[in-house]
């Protein structure tokens, strides 16, 4: 069973950067792919970012798009977020996800918090 924990929240200012790291352990990690998701204070978790199984594929959302990078360092078992230009829209707890092949995001990590003041 495969297990995630995030690590790189915290609080910074408008315009300023955080990288968000995503640990993976007790699977197969180059058989899952991966995404960022992020929960604001009173809505839904949504989508944000997407990484395909050997990285060379990704996705984001619009409002991310050319701010946020996904990566993944197959060698460290690890699924990086980062996020420059950072805007008070952005707070919001920030999860990882991983999914097999053909299946949807069924693992999810504890959720890290990210806060951006103006």
């Amino acid at each position: 069973q495969v297990h995630l924990v995030e690590s790189g929240g915290g609080m910074v200012q408008t315009g300023g950067s955080l990288r968000l790291s995503c640990a993976v352990s007790g699977g197969t990690f180059d058989s899952y792919h991966f995404g960022w998701f992020r929960q604001p204070p009173g809505k839904e978790r949504t989508s944000i970012a997407t990484i395909s199984r050997i990285g060379t594929a990704t996705s984001y959302t619009d409002s991310v798009r050319g701010r946020f990078t996904i990566s993944r360092d197959n060698s460290k078992n690890t699924v990086y977020l980062q996020m420059d230009n950072l805007k008070p829209e952005d707070t919001a707890v920030y999860y990882c996800a991983a999914g097999e092949p053909g299946q949807r995001f069924g693992t999810w990590g504890q959720g890290t918090q990210v806060t951006v003041s103006s």
